[in-house]
């Protein structure tokens, strides 16, 4: 054991760089894996914890107020109703001047099904009819606590923030959801509908239920459906992509770092036969052999993957943003501890596996060295490189491009695992273009226009489209109106809108098939193909209130809203059935240099409390932590090529060392002597660069598509690196590769003469 112990020691001050990047390395994929991890628990738990402890409804089913919702309570399989409650749409107003659509629910009594839970203040107080409490998220963007008073603009009435509470259901969006507010009854003027939840006995059977109900009910009381399934998905979104980005990442970093030990293992046994066999012959068994190198490695991945997990539990919750926020709920689920052993250790036991297949292999050497045949520079030189030696082509590129491909499977399999990292950092770097390219050009992501207006009742349309086109920044103004269909099996609602007109078309992004210019044509999210089973060409047949309608998908839109379950239309498509229908909306594209919240100011106080206007949300103002995700792994990444350099380098040198006698007699200087193995680096760095790009580029692509089409946004939404960015990845690639080359090449081509031939020997 002792002697084990020496020779590790002796290899671990031979090879000390290589060790601490091991660490180094190790410790980057665990700290990605557990912030993966993280992501996916602040992803899912919260949102589950909530509406466990809240009794959520399964089913949210919003009807006209006629509807006879007391009939659902008889369905088989409905174990608890919510409601009904009277509901109706409402604009509030803060004393600090923020707006924002609501509904106003009817409540007479704390629920028992679909429970709010309060976070601060106190429910509803019959003493104080114009009492109301409101959803977080909306209470947040009011700016509005306990004890504040909201307004309705346009009228006189005023109301007075009790509580705020949590709710499972879909939270409030400003421009395309309106927010919760609990009220009483009493407060709930005029009601133009009704909500009731439903809890099931069984949540697998929510379609099914969802149609069993549609149908007690009759399609034409039914406005609109929501299911838990919908809001568990909108509540996770970025942070599960998150999760996913880095788990991904980190499961591919840690598959390149295990073949980096297994060829960093392979090439130093190469190295070492003859030790190998020197310990063989005075006793070492090919255990002891096998554990010496296995042990050794095992310290470095364990060494690495202990620190990350201290790392992640002492400081993780310190990270800005939502890295941090969901460490520290993270640390605070059930499933943590098990979790913070369990990736290290899944970790170590994996860079153990293709350790120990290396590792095999010395304990496979034979006491007594095999003599190999020595090989010189000039021998088997191939007909081009010998004329091209004849030319008086600089030696040192001819002999190290040979020397690069001389030995061709040991070549590919080293181009292999550095085109690994690289592939992964390219995949990383496209990543980053595509969010560059929802911020810079949102128009192709179908974000064309910066401003959503709604109005209400107290302004005629010709009105506000009259206060819209007069102010000098809106280029374009396009009316629309979105109503809530039922789409075929009554399982579901999606948007149907109806978006600019004939005169004046909504410009999409398409990613496929035309645009909608005759009737009835239409163009539809991925998300609704996907729940309608449906393709570009299709017809479609949908319910809205009493009324059907059919409409001909002529394109695939890119729908980054309502998770691309959507389907738009013109204006004049949806007047057709219903010649009254006045626009509800209107969606405005802003000049070049105009400012969105100077323009929304603008337009607000010429609207006289008529008009709400908000910014259009971006998706991807939600992935900027998704920045300093790709920046930690593309340095984890370089750490494991490096790795892998300098291994191929090492293996260079040594073979090298066997020829320098040879290159010396024929003539060749030192300088020269370096180059040649400058120049095989350099060139398998190539390699590996045009590999990695090339796949990068390709799988980065089908990534980030296959994210879109399952998210419901849709394929066509990837962007490659600019060209500029990959050809300075490369350039840097390759010429770092040369540079951390010259060191030991030029140290092992100023060997003196003896010792080159001890090598020999």
């Amino acid at each position: 054991m002792r002697a084990t112990l020496r020779w590790a020691h002796s290899d671990l001050r031979t090879h000390r760089g290589e060790a601490l990047f091991l660490v180094l390395a190790t410790a980057g994929v665990v700290v990605s894996l557990l912030l993966a991890t993280a992501l996916f628990g602040y992803a899912t738990n919260p949102w589950q914890r909530l509406f466990t402890q809240s009794r959520g409804a399964h089913v949210w089913l919003h009807t006209a107020d006629t509807a006879d919702a007391g009939r659902l309570n008889a369905l088989d399989g409905v174990a608890s109703v919510a409601g009904p409650y009277p509901t109706a749409p409402a604009t509030l107003a803060s004393g600090g001047g923020a707006r924002a659509s609501v509904e106003l629910r009817g409540t007479p009594g704390r629920p028992s099904v679909g429970r709010p839970l309060l976070t601060s203040g106190h429910w509803l107080d019959p003493e104080n009819p114009d009492g109301v409490v409101l959803e977080s998220r909306l209470a947040h963007a009011l700016l509005a606590g306990p004890g504040d008073t909201l307004t309705l603009p346009g009228t006189a009435r005023k109301l007075t923030v009790l509580g705020v509470a949590d709710s499972p259901e879909p939270r409030y969006r400003p421009g395309e959801r309106p927010g919760l507010v609990w009220a009483l009854p009493s407060a709930v003027h005029d009601p133009v509908g009704q909500v009731t939840g439903l809890r099931l006995a069984d949540p697998e059977d929510t379609d099914y239920m969802v149609q069993r109900a549609v149908t007690e009910l009759g399609a034409g009381a039914v406005t609109k459906v929501s299911t838990w399934t919908q809001a568990r998905a909108e509540e996770q979104g970025s942070d599960r992509l998150l999760g996913q980005v880095l788990g991904l990442f980190g499961l591919g970093a840690l598959i390149a770092a295990g073949l980096a030990v297994h060829g960093a293992i392979a090439t130093r046994i190469r190295g070492h036969l003859r030790d190998i066999s020197i310990l063989k012959a005075i006793g070492f068994t090919p255990g002891q052999v096998v554990r010496v190198y296995l042990l050794q490695h095992l310290a470095y991945a364990l060494l690495g993957a202990v620190s990350a997990a201290a790392l992640t539990e002492a400081l993780g919750n310190r990270l800005p943003g939502r890295l941090g926020d969901a460490v520290g709920v993270w640390q605070g689920l059930p499933g943590h501890a098990v979790a913070l052993f369990a990736v290290p250790v899944g970790a170590v036991l994996f860079i153990a596996a293709t350790t120990g297949l290396a590792a095999w292999r010395a304990g496979r050497v034979p006491p007594v060295p095999v003599p190999r045949r020595l090989s010189s520079a000039g021998g088997g030189l191939s007909r081009p490189v010998r004329r091209l030696l004849g030319v008086r082509l600089s030696p040192a590129l001819v002999l190290g491009w040979h020397t690069a491909f001389a030995r061709r499977p040991r070549t590919l399999a080293t181009v292999a695992r550095l085109a690994l990292p690289l592939l992964l950092i390219v995949v990383a770097l496209s990543a980053w273009s595509t969010i560059d390219r929802f911020q810079s050009h949102p128009e192709r992501i179908g974000l064309p226009t910066a401003l959503t207006v709604h109005t209400d009742s107290g302004i005629a349309a010709g009105e506000a489209r009259a206060i819209l086109d007069e102010d000098p920044q809106v280029a374009d103004v396009y009316p629309s109106a979105e109503v809530a269909a039922l789409v075929p099996g009554q399982t579901s609602t999606i948007a149907l809108r109806g978006l600019g007109t004939a005169d004046n078309p909504y410009p999409h992004a398409l990613a496929e098939g035309r645009a909608a210019r005759g009737p009835d044509e239409a163009v539809a999210g991925q998300g609704l193909l996907n729940l309608l089973d449906a393709k570009v060409g299709d017809w479609v047949r949908m319910t809205v209130g009493d009324d059907v309608q059919i409409l001909h998908i002529v394109g695939r839109s890119i729908e980054p809203e309502n998770a691309g379950r959507s389907i738009s239309t013109s204006l004049d498509t949806l007047r057709e059935n219903d010649p009254d229908l006045t626009p509800s909306r209107y969606e405005l594209r802003l000049g070049e240099d105009a400012e969105a919240s100077e323009v929304a100011a603008r337009l607000t106080e010429a609207g006289r409390g008529h008009l709400d206007v908000h910014t259009v949300p971006n998706p991807a103002d939600g992935l900027s932590p998704l920045r300093g995700v790709v920046i930690g792994v593309i340095t984890v990444l370089a750490l494991i090529g490096l790795i892998e350099l300098l291994t191929a380098i090492g293996g260079m040198v040594r073979e090298g060392e066997r020829d320098l006698l040879a290159l010396k007699a024929i003539g060749l200087s030192p300088r020269q002597i370096t180059g040649i193995t400058v120049t095989a680096t350099a060139v398998t760095a190539l390699g590996a660069v045009l590999v990695g790009t090339a796949l990068g580029s390709v799988l980065g692509r089908w990534l980030i598509d296959a994210q879109g089409s399952s998210s419901g946004v849709g394929a066509g939404i990837a962007s490659g690196p600019p060209a500029v960015i990959l050809l300075a990845l490369g350039a840097a690639a390759v010429a770092g590769a040369a540079a951390v080359a010259a060191v030991p090449a030029a140290r092992a081509a100023r060997h003196r003469l003896t010792d080159a031939l001890n090598t020999v020997a």
